[in-house]
Order: structure tokens, then C-alpha cells, then sequence
């Protein structure tokens, strides 16, 4: 099942993507995609409507991000090997944990706007997993029957805010519009193994990250065990995984988002994103 959430930013509707590849509304079931439809119970109820029977949504309709009342955002770096070598950074023991601001949270094809004073926007297809049940200290082995499904996150990323102003990566992270979040939320049931799901980017046409979620230092299961050591993971809360080797910052020379770019992404399976970017100032979406 593709859950989605469709309109004008802010007032966005629930809605899920029938076989046909059309969208459904699904207010009449639920009144958003949040932590609350996301649970076992409700997934199963939605999972058994006919589509055929919800009203249908226009084509062309904005896509917002497939969360609504997101919790926490939780991001994990340097989780692919080539991605810590290109960064000049040690492969971690453990997870690098950081936090991006729910205010960064945008729909997948709104565009990115470059902040303020800023000359180093990169790019991150990422690997987002949602989570769907309450988990405190839960086993790697139980790990994913937490997790609602998965989406394409792109962790868009200031390096000189991330890297050059202080120790916290928070800042390069969270700047508004460096969460596009979407298209649509895929179930657990339909991704059987998060752990081989191709990924890529191309900014402008040009293909620079090609990867596999095989090639995680810490899987999805190990991840979501592993925080929920620190603090309860709560339905609809949202990890984005880290990304392959491709990234701006990792060129030589090093090549940076400017206004005009575009940026397409994808993830096997979860669908494709497609930003461009404007300067700061710019309308979003």
C-alpha cells in the first residue's frame, strides 16, 4: 500500500495511490497520515478498502511530504562506507546520530531553497524508514515490526553550516526545505528486504550517486534498535538512513547546489522526487 498526502502545503489531505497509479482520497477514513493511521490496526483497515470505491483525486495535484506530525526527525551519517571515505571521515563503530528540524520537512517536488549566506548546498538520496509502533530498547531481531514502511528522504545539507560553524551538524541539516519527504509511504509488506533497495541522484541530468542500501554500515533493523536505546521511537516518527558516495562535497573540485538546479532522486520501489532550486526568498513548492 502507497500512502500518500496530497494539496496545498499546510492543508494537506490523506490520500493512498491505487494500482492504476491514480490518487485516492481517504479523509473519510482517516484524518491524516500521522502516527495514528500508522498503526497496525489502521494500516490493516486501510489495507482491506477497495480503492475503486474512495473518490478520486485530480492529476497533477501537489504532493506533500508522506508524514504529517512528524515527532522526531532522526538522521544517521556517514552509514555507507565510499560515503565516509569521500568525507575524509573514519567508518563510525557506532551510529553518528543527528537530528533535523521538522520545519525542514517539504513535500517531494517542492523546491529547495538555499539559505542565506549559504555557497555549500549538496545533496543525500537517503533511505527514510517511518515508524509505526511505540518501541523502547527493542531486539535488532523485532526491529522492523516497528516500522510502518519506508519512503525517499533527501537530506539536503548546507556543509559550510554542517561543518565550519561549531561541532553540531544541526545546523547544516535543518534549514527549511531540507527534508522533502515523499512521494508516498511504502508499507512494510511491500518492501520485503530494506536492505537491497537501489538508489540514485542526478543533479541537472547528470548522474552523481548510484548505490544499494546493502552497502549500510548499520541496517534498518540495526538503526532503529539501536535508538530506541536512547529514546522511544513513537509512531510517526521518521529516520532518514544515510547516503552512498556521490555527494557535492565529495568532488574534486567539490561542486554545490546553485538556483536553477534541479535535483531527481530515487529509491527502488518508494518512487522519485524531483526539486529546483531557488534562492532563499524564493516561493517553496
Amino acid at each position: 500500500m502507497k500512502l500518500l498526502r496530497y494539496g496545498e502545503a499546510g492543508r494537506e489531505k490523506p490520500g493512498m495511490l491505487d494500482d492504476a497509479g491514480n490518487i485516492r482520497c481517504l479523509a473519510s477514513l482517516v484524518a491524516d497520515i500521522d502516527g495514528e493511521a500508522l498503526a497496525p490496526a489502521m494500516l490493516e483497515k486501510l489495507g482491506a478498502v477497495d480503492s475503486a470505491t474512495l473518490p478520486l483525486v485530480d492529476a497533477g495535484v501537489r504532493l506533500g511530504p508522506c508524514v504529517g506530525n512528524v515527532g522526531k526527525f532522526l538522521g544517521i551519517g556517514l552509514n555507507y562506507a565510499d560515503h565516509a571515505e569521500e568525507s575524509g571521515a573514519p567508518i563510525p563503530a557506532e551510529p553518528e546520530v543527528f537530528s533535523k528540524a521538522t520545519s525542514a520537512i517539504c513535500g517531494p517536488n517542492d523546491n529547495i531553497i538555499q539559505p542565506k549566506d549559504s555557497d555549500k548546498l549538496d545533496w543525500e538520496v537517503e533511505l527514510g524508514l517511518v515508524i509505526g509502533q511505540h518501541c523502547r530498547h527493542v531486539d535488532q531481531a523485532k526491529a522492523l515490526d516497528h516500522v510502518a514502511g519506508y519512503c525517499v528522504i533527501h537530506d539536503v545539507s548546507e556543509r559550510g553550516f554542517q561543518l565550519e560553524r561549531g561541532s553540531q551538524w544541526d545546523k547544516g541539516k535543518g534549514c527549511d526545505t531540507f527534508g522533502p519527504m515523499g512521494p508516498w509511504l511504502v508499507t512494510r509488506d511491500e518492501i520485503p528486504d530494506p536492505n537491497n533497495l537501489a538508489m540514485w541522484l542526478e543533479v541537472n541530468g547528470r548522474r552523481y550517486q548510484h548505490g544499494n542500501t546493502s552497502a549500510m554500515i548499520f541496517g534498518p533493523a540495526a538503526i532503529v534498535s539501536y535508538l530506541s536505546r536512547f529514546m522511544s521511537l513513537k509512531p510517526g516518527d521518521v529516520i532518514t538512513t544515510g547516503t552512498p558516495a556521490g555527494v557535492g562535497m565529495g568532488r574534486n573540485p567539490p561542486v554545490f547546489l546553485q538556483p536553477g538546479d534541479v535535483v531527481e532522486l530515487g529509491v527502488a520501489g518508494l518512487g522519485i522526487q524531483r526539486q529546483t532550486v531557488v534562492p532563499s526568498g524564493g516561493d517553496q513548492g
